[in-house]
Parts: C-alpha cells; sequence; structure tokens
C-alpha cells in the first residue's frame, strides 16, 4: 500500500532514539499517522513543526499497519505561528478538534478550512471567526450540524437572532422573545458579509461550546480542551484592544 499527497503537521510523538510518529491531516486520507525514519534529525524536525504543510509518502505492508512515512517541505510556517499566542494555541486547538474524528476518515472540508486558518492563524482578528466557523463545520462533520438558515419556529429566513439549545436551529426575534432568556445568541456576522465584533465572536463561541460539550466532551468524557481556553483568551484580549 502506498499514497502521496500534501499535508499539514498536527504533531509528533518521539518514537525510539532517532524516529518519530507523525500526525498530518490530508484532504484524500483524512488524519494520517505514520512512523518518520530520522524524524528527531536537524533535517527534519524544523519540517515536522504543527502548522507546516509537507508533502507526505505513506507506505505499508498492509492498509491497517502504522506504515512509514516520508515527508518534504511545502510551506514552513510554523516558525512564524510560534512568535504569536493565537498561533501556538490555536494550531494546538485545531488538532485537538480533529482529533475527535476518526483516523483515516477524510473531510475535505475540515482539511480546506484548516489550509485557510493556518495561513492567518497568527492574526488574532482574523483567526477568531475563522475558527470559529471551523467550530460549526466540525459539529456538522460529527453529525450534530447546526441550522442557522431558517426558524425553528415559523420556517422564516428574516431576522434570526437566537439558536435553540435543544434542536440547534436559529430562531427569529419574535418566535423567540417568550423564551430569549433560554436560547442562545446568533451572532449576526455568521448569516451574511457583516464585519465580526468581539461581542459577536465571544457568543458564536459560547454557542459552539454548549453544542460541542453536549454532543461530543460530556458523551466521551473529556473536558474542553486547554487550548480553547487559552485561544480565546487571547483572541478576545487581541480584538478588545483592536477595537478599543
Amino acid at each position: 500500500m502506498e499514497w502521496r499527497e500534501e499535508g499539514i503537521v498536527l504533531g509528533v510523538r518521539r518514537q525510539g532514539e532517532t524516529s518519530v510518529v507523525a500526525e498530518v491531516m490530508t484532504r484524500s486520507r483524512g488524519r494520517h499517522l505514520g512512523l518518520v525514519r530520522g524524524g528527531r534529525s536537524r533535517r527534519l524536525q524544523p519540517v515536522l513543526q504543527p502548522g507546516n504543510t509537507v508533502d507526505a509518502t505513506w507506505r505499508a505492508r498492509l492498509d491497517e499497519h502504522l506504515g512509514f512515512m516520508t515527508v518534504e517541505p511545502v510551506h514552513l510556517r510554523a516558525a512564524r505561528l510560534m512568535e504569536s499566542a493565537v498561533g501556538l494555541y490555536g494550531i494546538q486547538l485545531l488538532a485537538a478538534h480533529l482529533r475527535l474524528l476518526p483516523e483515516r476518515d477524510a473531510h475535505p472540508r475540515l482539511f480546506d478550512t484548516l489550509a485557510l486558518i493556518v495561513e492567518h492563524l497568527d492574526d488574532p482578528v482574523a483567526a477568531g471567526s475563522l475558527i470559529l466557523r471551523f467550530e460549526i463545520a466540525l459539529l456538522e462533520e460529527l453529525g450534530f450540524g447546526l441550522d442557522l438558515e431558517t426558524c425553528a419556529a415559523t420556517g422564516g429566513r428574516d431576522d434570526l437572532v437566537y439558536v435553540s439549545p435543544k434542536s440547534g436551529r436559529a430562531v427569529s426575534r419574535d418566535a423567540g422573545e417568550p423564551w430569549r432568556d433560554r436560547l442562545l445568541p446568533l451572532p449576526a456576522f455568521l448569516k451574511g458579509d457583516v464585519s465580526p465584533a468581539s461581542a459577536d465572536v465571544a457568543e458564536g463561541f459560547r454557542m459552539t461550546g454548549f453544542f460541542l460539550a453536549r454532543h461530543v466532551w460530556e458523551p466521551r468524557a473529556i473536558k474542553e480542551p486547554d487550548a480553547r481556553v487559552g485561544t480565546l483568551g487571547v483572541i478576545a484580549r487581541s480584538r478588545a484592544s483592536a477595537e478599543g
């Protein structure tokens, strides 16, 4: 068995004295692991940093084996990401989110979104809205997609300002008014070309965090990733500073 494809490095773990097991996200092979011989060498260590894009070749006798992976650099952006707090936290968060998916399952939409985010991950203002959209897409890929297009009560598409915590569906202002204290806010920028403000991004993360906790973290007996807490803190401070 053999394949070759570009992938984004999510992480590595040490294997023996000189090798590592590399974890990369690819478009058609999903999240994939492979043993990289000499992965701890001076040549390969800088290449196998989270956030870098590599040309990966994977080989194994049988498909279910761990296999051997060789990598060549394509786009080395890890050094730039490590210079910013949001870059450091953000790539860890994205990796933690992707590990919620089965290994080797293709998720091209998430790969494309990841590829876009890592280009802007050192910019806290842009990173916030992009990571939020990634979490919405992740919920959909996990089978818990949100319906933010039509009102759960009326079927209309106008003035959607809430999200039902029960159904994950949008609710219009008038229909949701009697239960406004029980509903989650729906950020305006998710429904159009409105530029996201700090409050909108924070409300958006509150919304995705609620559904991730209910459908993903709690059923698996895991907690919200520490990297998410760190990422959201950096984004909030940076956006508040930019807008102030």
